[in-house]
């Protein structure tokens, strides 16, 4: 891509099932999208570049949220289990009171051995849960 188009794409470590063993595999955390900040003036450098089908926008390029970009660059950075889950899904919104997540806010989730964090991605509808521990967040009052 040209020079003033920074791409991200955040990845998800998965565990795969091969036919005679379990290998870890890396996989882009939401398939079919990857972001990138561009000016308007690069929109159609960017449509041309292979493998891009469109740019996420009503009627033209929107831009998502920069402390949405920021907590999944948080997210991906920091060597969690991180998965992709349902946007729409209801629980306490927290913030991470220690650890390398320190700062981010998202709702907590309750699985059945693991508590995670929603992040979303709100213009696309897209969202990750990354694992945390429950001690590692205090609700937002």
């Amino acid at each position: 891509m040209a020079g003033g188009i920074e791409p991200f794409l955040p990845l998800s470590k998965q565990r795969r099932q091969w036919s005679d063993r379990k290998v870890w595999t890396t996989v882009p955390l939401f398939s079919g999208y990857c972001f990138a900040r561009f000016s308007l003036s690069d929109t159609l450098v960017v449509l041309k570049t292979p493998g891009v089908a469109r740019i996420v926008g009503a009627s033209k390029p929107e831009p998502i949220h920069e402390n949405e970009i920021t907590a999944l660059q948080q997210v991906s950075s920091a060597n969690r289990m991180i998965e992709p889950c349902d946007y729409l899904i209801q629980g306490t919104w927290v913030e991470v009171v220690q650890g390398p997540l320190t700062g981010l806010r998202g709702q907590l989730i309750r699985r059945t051995k693991h508590h995670g964090l929603v992040i979303r991605a709100s213009l696309i509808q897209q969202a990750a849960l990354v694992y945390i521990e429950a001690d590692e967040v205090v609700p937002i009052l």
